[in-house]
């Protein structure tokens, strides 16, 4: 049987294998709870398009780099800079 070591819990893993970096169009790092502006204008079905310069706040992350959520929608990174 494995010692614990000092400091280390039983409940804690080594989660670093599954740590997914996510990017905005410049490369800055984008976490839980930022806000992003769009760089172009975007055409979205069934819903108001997406003006440049347009602020979404409060974005999660999902399991996919290129991807990230805003209230209802799922948004393509590769289109907003980091606010």
């Amino acid at each position: 049987m494995a010692k614990k070591s000092k400091g280390q819990s039983w409940l804690e893993e080594d989660n670093n294998e599954n740590l997914v970096i996510v990017s905005d169009s410049n490369g800055s790092t984008l976490e839980e709870g930022d806000n992003v502006r769009a760089m172009k204008d975007l055409k979205v079905k069934w819903a108001p398009d997406i003006k440049r310069g347009d602020i979404f706040k409060n974005i999660r992350l999902t399991d996919d780099p290129e991807l990230i959520e805003s209230g209802k929608m799922v948004l393509r990174t590769e289109f907003f800079k980091k606010q």
